[in-house]
């Protein structure tokens, strides 16, 4: 086990304070400031990515939207934004064309849909990936007006 720096008292290895004298500990991490971005060590690329994965990627686009770090990056904005529009799509997918044509015998118009969503996500996650702003048909251009709104 480590000693303090200071008193030498027996310390943790993960602790970043002595409990006998309250010396910081070398090597220990910096504890997290009040207010600080908890988003402040992610890259915008992977921010990008993370807008477009089914099913959980709204949640993704909202905490970018919200983080300071991303609020003057407009490539990060615009994908979170067309992630959220995606999303939307989803969701109108399930509860609208779902119930619509379960009622008509061979029409596979929401399995359609479903897999072209899929593929719309996929592409957008490599080109995230890949660092390119890539404007999907009607999403693209919802997410640029969101995007210049700001």
């Amino acid at each position: 086990m480590p000693f303090c720096s200071q008193c030498g008292n027996e310390v943790g290895g993960a602790d970043a304070y002595c409990h006998r004298c309250g010396a910081r500990q070398p090597g220990a991490s910096a504890p997290r400031r009040p207010g600080q971005d908890p988003l402040s060590q992610m890259s915008g690329r992977t921010a990008s990515i993370l807008c477009y994965v089914p099913g959980i990627g709204w949640i993704a686009s909202i905490v970018v939207l919200a983080s300071e770090k991303f609020r003057s990056n407009r490539d990060v904005r615009f994908h979170a934004f067309q992630g959220l529009y995606l999303f939307v799509a989803w969701l109108l997918d399930g509860w609208v064309l779902r119930p619509m044509f379960s009622m008509v015998p061979h029409m596979p118009i929401h399995s359609l849909v479903e897999l072209l969503l899929l593929g719309m996500s996929i592409f957008m996650m490599v080109k995230a990936a890949h660092n390119e702003t890539y404007s999907l048909p009607l999403f693209g251009e919802l997410a640029s007006r969101s995007v210049a709104e700001h």
